[in-house]
């Protein structure tokens, strides 16, 4: 009996040390397999990272490559815009040296017509307007005349306009009855004209129409006038002025412009 359990309890440990050496097997084999699939899942993940990685730089690239595109548009649409602001300066000098070159010819004429007419007549002093003296203070030299205008109007085209303000006023004062009084008087309301001070500018060439109403510089005058209500924002008086020297002035040059202006006007 002894025997025959001691035989019983050999094959029932026998049994169980067989299923435990087989468990472990299995184990083994999972673990294997678990092992093979994580550094299959570890090269995928890898893969997939190089993957994002360059996909990563590519974006990056590609951004930083329209960011360059754009600022080399950029850099173009400069230089075309500095190319034109180049131009329109040139364009702006030479009108500008074209428009003085005018004055300066037109006052030339108007000088020596001025000349062999004579002195403008004086106008009926109007009420608050400044009239010139009717007796020349110094004409017994007209060298010095000559040379103190040109003074004041050198200073004019070379657009020192402050200065040729005061050398204007000078000429006026010492020489109030000179045939070229009118043409002082209308460079003056010019210079403000180009400083901006467009009231003081309308003031002077009233001042001119009103003391030299036969004046050849009246139509000019008138025009300037339209040019600084119209700088000043009034439309409505600019048109005035402009359709006066029309009416009023229908031969002179400054007709043609004032037109011209009337026409762009509607």
């Amino acid at each position: 009996m002894r025997r025959a359990g001691l035989g019983l309890l050999l094959l029932a440990v026998s049994h169980t040390a067989a299923a435990g050496l087989f468990s472990d097997d299995e184990a083994h084999k999972r673990i294997e397999a678990l092992q093979q699939e994580n550094q299959q899942l570890q090269q995928k993940l890898k893969a997939m990272d190089e993957r994002v990685t360059k996909l990563d730089a590519t974006l990056r690239a590609q951004g930083l490559l329209d960011l360059l595109q754009s600022v080399e548009a950029m850099k173009n649409d400069m230089a075309k815009l500095r190319g034109q602001i180049e131009v329109n300066t040139y364009n702006i000098d030479t009108t500008q040296k074209r428009q003085k070159d005018l004055y300066v010819d037109l006052d030339n004429r108007l000088r020596k017509l001025e000349r062999v007419d004579g002195p403008a007549p004086s106008a009926t002093p109007t009420p608050g307007a400044s009239t010139a003296p009717a007796t020349p203070a110094a004409s017994s030299d007209p060298a010095a005349e000559n040379r103190t205008y040109e003074s004041a109007f050198n200073l004019f085209k070379i657009g020192n306009y402050q200065a040729a303000i005061a050398g204007f006023q000078n000429f006026l004062k010492t020489y109030p009855a000179s045939p070229l009084a009118a043409n002082a008087q209308y460079w003056i309301g010019n210079s403000y004209s180009a400083l901006k001070d467009y009231k003081s500018a309308i003031a002077q060439q009233q001042k001119l129409i009103h003391t030299y109403p036969s004046s050849p510089k009246v139509p000019d005058a008138l025009l300037n006038i339209a040019s600084s209500q119209a700088e000043l924002g009034d439309k409505d008086s600019a048109k005035k002025s402009l359709e006066e020297i029309v009416a009023k002035h229908p031969l002179s040059p400054a007709a043609d412009t004032a037109k011209k202006r009337l026409a762009n006007l509607k």
